[in-house]
């Protein structure tokens, strides 16, 4: 089955010729003809044939077109059908009764004959749909329409699928349905891959004709994951109910929980792949619920994908026009005497114009997930190493501040001569600029990670392990990582007080941060017996609520002012 016999039959679709003759009574005569197998479209000149063609080239199957006309001749037509790369894709059957002219047509890209008078009906539709076919057919031979292990069609071709139905039939209401077998690899690592690919086999026969029986198309997206687009119903997750009972029977001993994503009547304008999205959206919702099998992509899903397409959208301005503020939190030392402001962290703010004051928790993952975090970071570089440098020059102290730097920023060839820039542009020294590197940062490419920080370390740079105690490999790595500061994950300050094991926890830390000899920050401290067990238990810096929470610049000064009385 080719193609767009496939759409055909899925989707209750005729193909679409135009039929281009200057006779009005030769087009009736075509179209009378071939109007029952197909959906005929009519151009009565070369002209207006090329204006049709150039709205709609991905839909019409076959051009039946009169050699001889005004405006525009057959020959014309086809010459500029050869140099559009879009146009040039479509077959073309010259309608003529000049033998000699069947060279030349060939020559310019015509695919067959029809001779008029049109005196056997039979002969012109088998000549269109053998022409149709072998187009079809061309378009299709390198390429593998369906999943080899269930019989759904690959990835591509639905989303083809889809796309054409949304063109052939925009009126007709669509649900896009996003289905994954939750916790899928447990089945396989507890009964073998075998059993999982039957598994997936009979789940994708029932899906494939669930979607046959409903005029809808499915696919196999990837691994445990199906995608289904069918006409609008009020009840979708009725393909569930069609999956438990033809399972079960043959799974009584296992516990197969499905979970299905819906984007119910979608917008008609969305592409397949938005589609999917929303989808999908909706599936991952539920990913962790044990209680809730089918989630639908709503209201409130589409206001916080609008409202982060939004935050996405505007990022290159809010860059340009400063929107970025920074925030700076002191850390006190407070062993010996009375506790000192010795440093400070930078954190970013987003003060937008219209919707205020953005919560960092908002955009930095989301910029985190659109790989937009690096140029974001490289702002918040350039303004804390300009920050140090206002104060410098305006009280003769160093204040020095520390900035979070991620897996991505480090990996980057670049990353080493760009901080290096970033300082010596601002006219300060590496010392005065911490780097915070995230304890999964190391975990996750420890040898890459390692070389590029000691060679930070030998320009200068202090790097302090933030999140310390959040991973699984901490004390295992601890000992060869190059390091000046350990910062304590909030988990480890929070209870402190009230939790024995947290305070033990901290006691350990302690010790492995004395035979490494390295500081210790703690952060998150917003209480007195806090701070006082912390400071009990020999941590050197404490940065949180207790002392300040996160300041503009204006209201930072005093900070510096207060280390100035120290100096």
């Amino acid at each position: 089955m080719t193609q767009t016999q496939y759409v055909e039959t899925r989707f209750n679709l005729k193909r679409r010729i135009l039929i281009v003759d200057d006779e009005e009574v030769e087009r009736r005569i075509l179209e009378n003809i071939l109007k029952d197998e197909y959906k005929v479209l009519l151009a009565r000149d070369g002209e207006d044939a090329l204006k049709i063609m150039r709205e709609m080239p991905n839909i019409i199957s076959l051009v039946l077109l009169d050699l001889f006309m005004p405006n525009k001749n057959g020959f014309e037509v086809l010459e500029e059908m050869r140099e559009d790369e879009e146009l040039s894709n479509i077959p073309v059957i010259v309608l003529t009764a000049d033998k000699t002219a069947e060279v030349k047509c060939l020559d310019s890209g015509a695919t067959d004959f029809v001779s008029k008078p049109y005196n056997v009906p039979e002969v012109i539709r088998a000549r269109v749909q053998k022409t149709i076919q072998l187009y079809e057919s061309r378009h299709l031979i390198s390429l593998t329409r369906d999943d080899a292990l269930t019989g759904l069609l690959q990835l591509e071709y639905f989303k083809n699928y889809v796309g054409l139905a949304l063109q052939y039939y925009p009126e007709v209401q669509r649900d896009m349905i996003v289905l994954n077998i939750n916790r899928f690899h447990i089945i396989n690592e507890l009964y073998g891959r075998k059993f999982g690919d039957e598994l997936l086999a009979n789940v994708g026969k029932i899906i494939r004709l669930y979607s046959e029986e409903n005029n809808g198309v499915a696919c196999r997206a990837h691994d445990d994951t199906f995608y289904l687009s069918l006409p609008h119903d009020e009840e979708p997750e009725h393909i569930l109910w069609e999956l438990h009972n033809q399972l079960a029977p043959d799974m009584a001993d296992i516990r197969t929980r499905f979970r299905m994503g819906v984007y119910s009547n979608v917008n008609q304008t969305v592409d397949c792949d938005k589609q999917i999205d929303c989808a999908l959206r909706a599936c991952n919702s539920i990913v962790h619920s044990f209680s809730n099998y089918v989630a639908y992509y709503d209201v409130a899903m589409y206001e916080k994908d609008a409202y982060e397409e939004r935050l996405i959208s505007e990022l290159d301005r809010a860059l340009e026009e400063k929107q970025f503020v920074l925030h700076y939190q002191p850390k006190y030392a407070i062993q010996g005497g009375k506790p000192c402001p010795v440093s400070a962290e930078a954190l970013v703010r987003w003060n937008h114009p219209e919707l205020g004051m953005i919560s960092p928790g908002v955009f930095i993952p989301l910029f985190e997930n659109n790989g937009l975090i690096k140029r974001l970071d490289m702002y918040i570089w350039k303004e804390a190493a300009e920050q140090i440098k206002r104060w410098k020059d305006e009280y003769g102290i160093v204040f020095p501040l520390s900035v979070n730097v991620s897996r991505v920023d480090l990996l980057e060839k670049d990353f080493v001569e760009t901080i290096c820039e970033i300082v010596r542009d601002a006219g300060i020294r590496s010392t005065d600029f911490m780097l915070e590197v995230t304890e999964s940062a190391y975990t996750q490419d420890s040898k890459g990670i390692i070389e590029i920080v000691n060679q930070l370390r030998s320009i200068g740079f202090h790097i302090s392990m933030d999140d310390f105690g959040s991973g699984y490999s901490s004390l295992n790595m601890v000992s060869s990582l190059p390091i000046d500061e350990l910062k304590l994950d909030m988990g480890f300050v929070r209870h402190i007080h009230e939790d024995v094991k947290s305070y033990k926890l901290v006691e350990i830390v302690m010790e492995i941060a004395k035979l490494l000899d390295v500081k210790v920050v703690a952060e998150g401290v917003e209480i007195r017996e806090q701070h006082d067990l912390l400071k009990k238990l020999g941590v050197h810096i404490i940065q949180g609520y207790y002392y300040s929470k996160p300041l503009p610049e204006a209201e930072f000064t005093k900070f510096v002012e207060e280390r100035l009385n120290y100096e």
